[in-house]
């Protein structure tokens, strides 16, 4: 999109008045700085759920407040401030889909806010879809990649396919000894 289109749209008053719950995609840790940047924005109203966590050290304990979902934060506002927040270098840009800003509903983080605040032990899972082209980061496989052919109920161990010779080998992974490919 050329640059007049581009400030064509950011003046267009039908865009400056309807809010929407934006996910904002962060680099690794800088969750609390956008969230920090994202206030100083007075129109955006960041929102970062977070969980606190037992962290174990050689030496102690620590009870640590960290992201719910590591590198997202949420955002309540119009597409002009969308395209504020994204000047923030902790963000890297909105979460979309089909190409487009993904608009989040409300009763969504509604329901998130008041699972929160419950204070109930929670734990979020990266589901692997059978089908998914992974590339393996561990172990003897390192390196090769495969595609998931089966999962375990808790998403823990993966079964991928890794074809060798014109052979399938099977190999049962743990879930966090893959990576996602992009392909």
């Amino acid at each position: 999109m050329c640059q007049e289109a581009k400030q064509e749209n950011l003046l267009n008053p039908k865009l400056s008045k309807n809010k929407f719950w934006f996910a904002l995609y962060t680099k690794p840790r800088h969750e609390f700085k956008a969230l920090e940047f994202l206030r100083s924005i007075e129109e955006v109203e960041p929102y970062l759920p977070t969980i606190i966590t037992l962290k174990q050290w050689s030496d102690r304990k620590k009870k640590v407040t960290e992201p719910l979902f590591k590198s997202y934060i949420f955002i309540h506002c119009n597409e002009i401030d969308r395209f504020k927040a994204l000047q923030d270098p902790s963000v890297v840009t909105t979460v979309t889909f089909e190409g487009k800003p993904a608009k989040i509903p409300a009763w969504q983080i509604e329901n998130l806010q008041r699972l929160l605040a419950e204070k109930r032990e929670i734990f979020v899972q990266d589901i692997v879809k059978v089908g998914t082209k992974v590339k393996i980061t561990d172990g003897p496989f390192k390196d090769l990649t495969g595609i998931v052919c089966q999962s375990d109920d808790k998403g823990e161990m993966l079964g991928i396919t890794i074809d060798l010779l014109r052979r399938s080998v099977l190999v049962k992974l743990p879930a966090d000894s893959i990576v996602k490919e992009i392909d």
